[in-house]
């Protein structure tokens, strides 16, 4: 135990008691593995279709490329405040003021606990896109022409050219960008504190992930012991996660 003012006492295993018997934990554990579930298998299957497309378009290639990659360049902060205006009611909001001139009832992008995370995923999954698709579009590269052309000349179609070669040359490609994904999803934090600032991970905790409760715990709280034995939590789930997807994308 520690406030940052007192002496440090120890107290065994008393904060990870505390921590597994905490309904807000599992919540917050859910949402983290939602942020991760969701996002993760969205990302990777949004950039790889933009860069596999890409790839093929040779006017201007190199300015649609960086147009892709300037939400990645992008503060964070910045542009979370600016998806925030986006979802805000009518009449601020750009996304329900469009809904209002269709005579479409507002949405509560930010206000429902069930939307809230769908929409605060939304731009974190946008802001991360062009990243991945500069790394497939190197992989795409990378791959030798000479695999097409000879599956060309013996009459293979382009669905199997895209699974029989394509994807299977990739591997080292998705392997890296579903560990770098899953690393960033489970340590969300910018979108939701920026998009949620009047009720930081709400409503009702719908939003909140870990990073977001050991920030709280630690710096609102400031039980640094109990914010500490989240943080090894996170950096556990962390490691096996990552663990996990290496074993089983090195073994397919």
């Amino acid at each position: 135990e520690w406030n940052l003012l007192g002496d440090k006492t120890w107290n065994g295993i008393e904060n990870y008691q505390k921590l597994f018997a905490d309904p807000v934990f599992w919540k917050v554990f859910s949402n983290t593995f939602l942020y991760l579930i969701i996002g993760t298998p969205l990302s990777l299957l949004f950039s790889f279709i933009v860069a596999y497309n890409l790839d093929k378009v040779r006017f201007m290639h190199g300015t649609i490329r960086a147009l892709y990659f300037l939400p990645f360049m992008t503060s964070t902060v910045a542009m979370a405040w600016l998806w925030r205006w986006f979802y805000q009611p009518v009449p601020i909001g750009l996304f329900n003021n469009m809904l209002a001139a269709l005579a479409i009832p507002q949405f509560p992008f930010l206000k429902s606990t069930f939307w809230a995370l769908p929409s605060v995923l939304a731009p974190a999954l946008w802001a991360g896109l062009g990243f991945q698709i500069i790394i497939f579009m190197a992989g795409l590269r990378a791959i030798p022409n000479t695999y097409y052309e000879a599956a060309r000349i013996d009459g293979v179609g382009p669905w199997t050219i895209l699974w029989e070669i394509t994807l299977p040359l990739l591997k080292p490609t998705i392997v890296f960008l579903v560990v770098f994904s899953s690393i960033g999803f489970l340590r969300i934090f910018d979108q939701v504190f920026n998009m949620t600032t009047n009720d930081p991970g709400g409503p009702l905790n719908a939003t909140k992930p870990l990073v977001l409760m050991i920030y709280d715990t630690a710096f609102n709280a400031f039980d640094m012991g109990y914010a500490a034995a989240q943080t090894v939590v996170l950096f556990t789930i962390l490691l096996v996660v990552s663990l996990l997807q290496l074993r089983i994308m090195r073994s397919r």
